[in-house]
């Protein structure tokens, strides 16, 4: 048996005569009679109340929220809340547990909960760290727009990490985007020629170096660009972080906290560093989503179809729908080159590659390209379709494509044509009386054979009248009451016959949308068609320069087959 210690000068001291190891428990122990008052206490006990100061020892009375725990157990009652007693004492934190003594007291064991609760509460705080990482990381990816990501990542730092947020974004020239949030305020975006030198660490932040200490940086050195309006009191503290990107710095972050709030901690700098991350990625995925969709724009301008309207005092029209309606560009195409002048012949090119989506749109800008680079050759419809032939068999790819070329120019009220079809259907001819004549032009595919056979044949449109180019899109649209029907070439010259007289604009949206309804819901080819058309009344001569309909700008000197004006009056408005 361990000897008991010697008896001490405290009345508080007495040692309890049932338990002679008792004084030797490792926990503080105290014993409270039935009115609450301290008749004893253990080893332990003593050397926890006795450098407290709190009184407890000393006059007999235990810690208040103690002796209101002994309250309730000796009536019986329950505590408020349910469960063991707790309490601090001094600087630490303890639970109490009651043993029954002699005459209605109770020894109250006192259990050290400090470091249970001081894990509690820092796995509280790691849990609102997570939950703000998330909520910040589900709200960044939500947009792919680079100013939106900048304004929620600079606000919510504001709000969770410090009194104010300071995100700068890589500079565009020498001029930085600079989003100001305040601790409810207003986010504010502006742009700004500034020098990073000037703030400790955003020169190599910006670079993507490690961030300095914040105890390194002074909060008096920032300029006044950081701090935003209506910053309450001095800064106080400052961090200065690098938002890391997908392989390229995606900007800083400056997080400030004014003099009168308690400065950054370690622990905070870190979880500063990990908010700085995930918006560095979300800023990352938003700018390179930004870049990719303007490359992607400016590709697409020279894929897709262009605009037309007339040239030269001949009506043109086009509409383009592709096989999915999810895209923009397919297999189907339609050009239209101005000659260099009006006494020159308006080259008309529309096509079909096998195949639909974007490998087919990416040949399609090949054939485009080449077409507009034989633009000087485009008289001879046989020479073009023969180089563009070699073009295509000599390519790495192994499609070929259909097309029908068109050499147009008006003379006087007429318009005459020259139309040359390679391995495409014939164009149809609308004249003012209703009937619907086929064009006698025929060919070889374009890219499968290495020579290419074909046939020209010329007409003349009377002012009302109009051609049609189209795709097998059209004629090929499967569908009708059972959607296993064809559309077909005899409901296409059907529909033409009731659109005697109607301007092209008109005539190929018809055709289209009879295409369309007659496909309901079912899937397609994609679909093109252009008219060609001699307005009703004859074009009025205008001054100024005429602009090409092709998007890619104006064609060169192809001309007519005899080199000489041939037409009366001057031109119409532009195209495309």
């Amino acid at each position: 048996m361990i000897p008991s210690p010697a008896p001490s000068a405290d009345p508080y001291d007495r040692k309890v005569p049932s338990a002679p190891a008792w004084d030797d428990a490792p926990c503080p122990a105290l014993v409270l009679d039935s009115h609450g008052t301290v008749v004893a206490r253990n080893r332990a006990a003593r050397t926890l109340l006795d450098p407290s100061g709190d009184g407890a020892p000393r006059n007999g009375v235990p810690p208040a929220w103690l002796a209101e725990a002994h309250r309730c157990h000796v009536d019986g009652t329950p505590g408020v809340p349910a469960g063991p007693p707790t309490g601090p004492i001094g600087d630490r934190f303890y639970e109490a547990r009651p043993t029954p003594a002699a005459a209605g007291g109770a020894v109250w064991w006192l259990v050290d909960d400090t470091g249970r609760r001081r894990a509690e509460a820092e796995l509280h705080r790691a849990q609102e760290r997570a939950d703000t990482l998330t909520a910040l990381f589900s709200t960044l990816l939500s947009s792919l727009n680079v100013p939106r990501c900048a304004e929620v990542a600079a606000r919510m730092a504001a709000e969770h990490l410090a009194d104010a947020a300071v995100l700068i974004t890589p500079p565009v020239g020498r001029r930085y985007a600079v989003t100001h949030a305040r601790r409810g305020g207003p986010v504010v975006q502006e742009t700004y020629q500034v020098d990073p030198h000037g703030v400790p660490g955003l020169a190599e932040a910006l670079r993507g170096f490690p961030p300095v200490p914040a105890r390194w940086i002074d909060p008096r050195a920032l300029p006044d660009w950081v701090v935003p309006a209506g910053f309450a009191g001095p800064v106080g503290s400052v961090i200065v972080t690098p938002l890391p990107g997908h392989g390229v710095p995606a900007g800083a972050l400056i997080l400030l906290r004014s003099g009168t709030e308690q400065a950054f901690t370690p622990d905070e700098e870190m979880f500063a560093r990990l908010f700085a991350a995930r918006a560095g990625t979300a800023l990352s995925a938003a700018r390179l989503y930004s870049e990719q969709t303007a490359i992607t724009a400016t590709l697409m301008r020279e894929l897709l179809p262009p605009t037309l309207t007339s040239v030269d005092g001949v009506e043109y029209a086009g509409r383009y729908r592709t096989a999915l309606d999810h895209e923009r560009v397919g297999g189907d195409f339609y050009d239209v080159h101005p000659g260099a002048d009006a006494s020159q012949e308006t080259f008309v090119v529309l096509g079909d590659v096998a195949g639909k989506g974007l490998d087919a749109a990416v040949l399609t800008g090949k054939i485009r390209n080449t077409l507009h680079a034989l633009l000087p050759l485009a008289s001879d419809h046989q020479r073009v379709l023969g180089l563009l032939n070699g073009a295509l068999l000599t390519s790495p790819h192994t499609r070929f494509a259909t097309m029908v070329l068109a050499s147009v120019r008006r003379r006087g009220d007429e318009v005459r044509l020259r139309l040359t079809s390679a391995g495409h259907m014939p164009p149809l001819v609308v004249r003012t009386d209703g009937s619907v004549e086929e064009v006698d032009t025929h060919g070889t595919l374009v890219g499968a054979l290495p020579t290419v056979t074909v046939r020209t044949a010329e007409t003349v449109l009377a002012p009302g009248e109009t051609c049609l180019l189209y795709t097998d899109g059209i004629t090929e649209a499967r569908g009708g009451p059972l959607g296993d029907e064809m559309f077909g070439e005899d409901r296409l010259r059907q529909a033409l016959t009731e659109c005697a007289g109607m301007p092209g604009e008109a005539i190929v949206e018809r055709v289209q949308m009879l295409a369309a309804q007659w496909l309901g819901d079912g899937g397609h080819d994609d679909m093109a068609a252009v008219a060609i058309g001699a307005p009703r009344t004859a074009p009025q001569a205008r001054a100024g320069a005429r602009a090409g309909a092709h998007a890619g700008g104006q064609g060169g000197g192809h001309g007519g087959e005899d080199g000489r004006p041939e037409r009366d009056g001057g031109h119409s408005g532009s195209d495309g």
